[in-house]
């Protein structure tokens, strides 16, 4: 089994609260992160896929393909975006790290598996010190 990753980029601000919660409340469990007045961050984003090279071109999947649809699925909704308001499929959704990295493997999982290979771990570095990583 191969594992090819392609690593992108995106900047997006948000606001990490519950709706039904004071702002006290919000501020004593996300701290700053719940500010209402939202903050950013650049984001690292690594994707995954694995499988098998093709006998035909050697690649498990083409990155060049692989990258367009990273961009036509994450970073064209995301990138420069407010993930509370701005991002239809984060409607809804307190925009953790663990939220988004989830979010984003629903948008790229039948995609990738159209291509002939299966996502395999969708990882995001919130900032240079928090990342999440998600397998499915």
């Amino acid at each position: 089994m191969f594992y090819v990753t392609r690593k992108e980029h995106f900047n997006a601000a948000h606001k990490v609260h519950r709706t039904d919660w004071t702002d006290e409340q919000n501020l004593a469990v996300f701290g700053k992160c719940s500010n209402p007045n939202w903050h950013g961050h650049n984001y690292d984003l690594y994707v995954t896929v694995k499988g098998m090279p093709s006998e035909v071109t050697g690649f498990v999947m083409d990155l060049k393909v692989l990258s367009n649809l990273i961009k036509e699925k994450v970073l064209d909704k995301l990138d420069h975006r407010n993930l509370n308001l701005d991002v239809p499929f984060m409607k809804g959704v307190n925009p953790t790290t663990e939220n988004v990295v989830m979010a984003i493997w629903n948008e790229l999982k039948d995609e990738i598996q159209n291509h002939g290979c299966t996502l395999h771990c969708i990882k995001l570095h919130e900032t240079e010190r928090n990342c999440v990583e998600y397998f499915g």
